[in-house]
């Protein structure tokens, strides 16, 4: 029975960009950033910060982090796309009504044993942790970066506190980001039926807008809207999962 139960735990790197609307578009990040954790809080799942990358006015440029726990990957991969938000900025003073989109990627963390990388193909950098704002707050150097030469693809750890923990981290997400360009190309392209029900899932395809000024959010790939915003910003995101791979294959 244990065995069973193992066998069901999984993990997934979630990796949010800002993208299109500034400093807007980095708050909006740090939004769709609290509403994952809280969603994986409340589901019992453990979290690890990887790297994050924050502006000065509380937004987030990049964060990437790690989630361990029952179906994890299967739960959260319909996540990945462009997120849009509409909403009036606190520091708009005629009150009009913004866009901005942050991206969202979902990638399945792949063992060591499924996905060989020749460490002859890889660089490993090292250097000194950053914290808010970009200062360095750590004498040592702690902080990894790992380089996939033949690819260009690259991976940074910086939250953990030991270089060799970084090393390891870094060399997860790497490995899962190689792991999907790998499948990508294997598959060359997506089933048109899953593709015409659900999207493809990539990082460039908008997939849901978060309407404020209405309270609404809408995912476009099922044409279906929710009315409760902040309480689905606050985590609660079981209905529109669930929606979604009911329509899933």
């Amino acid at each position: 029975m244990k065995e069973e139960q193992n066998s069901e735990i999984g993990a997934a790197i979630l990796e949010i960009r800002s993208a299109a609307g500034g400093n807007e578009a980095g708050l909006f990040a740090q939004d769709l950033y609290r509403m994952y954790t809280r969603f994986a809080t409340k589901r019992g799942w453990k979290l690890n910060q990887i790297s994050i990358n924050e502006g000065g006015i509380g937004n987030i440029k990049e964060v990437i982090f790690r989630i361990e726990g029952p179906e994890v990957f299967n739960t959260l991969k319909y996540e990945s796309g462009v997120h849009r938000v509409q909403r009036v900025p606190a520091t708009e003073s005629s009150g009009r009504i913004h866009t901005s989109t942050a991206t969202v990627a979902v990638l399945p963390e792949i063992p060591e044993r499924d996905f060989y990388i020749n460490p002859k193909d890889i660089k490993i950098e090292t250097f000194r942790a950053s914290g808010h704002g970009g200062q360095n707050v750590q004498k040592v150097e702690t902080a990894v970066r790992v380089t996939h030469l033949p690819s260009g693809v690259a991976a940074t750890s910086q939250d953990e506190r030991s270089q060799f923990q970084n090393r390891e981290r870094s060399l997860s997400v790497l490995r899962s980001r190689l792991y999907e360009a790998a499948e990508k190309a294997k598959q060359g392209s997506i089933d048109t039926t899953r593709k015409g029900q659900i999207g493809s899932g990539d990082r460039s395809e908008k997939i849901r807008t978060y309407n404020f000024p209405q309270s609404r959010i809408t995912d476009h790939r099922i044409n279906k809207s929710w009315y409760n915003l902040e309480s689905i910003l606050d985590g609660n995101l079981e209905k529109i999962i669930a929606e979604i791979k009911r329509i899933a294959p």
